[in-house]
């Protein structure tokens, strides 16, 4: 079975390859969905899959890549969509 959450992230999540790293960490764990910025300075992110492979990314976007340092992640459950990869949106 499919399941999706929607994440966004705060804190210093924008010009340290976040987006670039958490596509990379989802095709890792063969997620399917899509990351990118918001104009308030947070990064949004829908990702579907497998529940522990689901797991496993929410724990990675706590850390995010070397130079980021992310305050909160807030997650809600999401409608699975017909994405079959992982891709960075505008």
């Amino acid at each position: 079975m499919t399941h999706a959450r929607h994440f966004v992230i705060s804190g210093v999540v924008q010009g340290v390859s976040y987006r670039a790293n958490a596509q990379q960490k989802a095709q890792a764990l063969g997620l399917a969905g899509w990351v990118r910025n918001l104009p308030d300075g947070r990064v949004e992110a829908l990702a579907q899959g497998d529940i522990d492979a689901l797991d496993a990314f929410e724990g990675w976007l706590w850390e995010g890549p070397k130079h980021a340092s992310v305050t909160q992640v807030d997650i809600k459950p999401a409608a699975p969509q017909a994405n079959t990869d992982f891709e960075v949106r505008g």
